[in-house]
């Protein structure tokens, strides 16, 4: 089984959250934690590549929740959700700027021949392994989308 370095930060934060009674510190890492555990039953395993696939995934879930609720005049519960975020946020790797991005994009556009909108899959493949957890995949695909076109 390999080594999962995500997991093992996660683990001696939830110590130091434990021994620091940092409560909501504590819950958003058992969180994920618990969903590692259930990516490991599934899937016999967990790798880094997969643990941030998770972990951009629940911050992914928090940003949808806080537009929700701010949209709902619902503050309070957008406060907790914008805390959770930026304490899954401190397990993901730094952020990539939109240069970044379309850089990686026009990369990997050269690498797989894509021509048109019908390629943007084969583009996507390329890219997801590349830039898991470091940027919003929604705005990727967006950029594939503009140069594509």
């Amino acid at each position: 089984m390999s080594e999962c370095q995500v997991k093992e930060q996660l683990t001696a934060a939830m110590k130091d959250a434990m021994r620091n009674r940092e409560k909501v510190r504590l819950g958003t890492i058992r969180l994920a934690l618990a969903e590692f555990k259930r990516i490991e039953v599934d899937e016999k395993s967990i790798d880094d590549i997969r643990a941030l696939a998770a972990l951009d995934k629940m911050a992914k879930q928090r940003r949808d929740a806080i537009t929700q609720f701010e949209s709902a005049g619902r503050t309070d519960l957008a406060d907790q959700e914008k805390l959770e975020l930026a304490i899954i946020q401190e397990f993901l790797p730094s952020q990539l700027s939109a240069d970044e991005v379309n850089q990686l994009v026009s990369e990997a556009i050269r690498e797989s021949g894509a021509e048109s909108m019908r390629d943007m899959g084969k583009v996507m493949g390329i890219l997801k392994p590349k830039i898991q957890g470091r940027a919003d995949m929604n705005q990727v695909s967006q950029t594939v989308k503009q140069q594509l076109n």
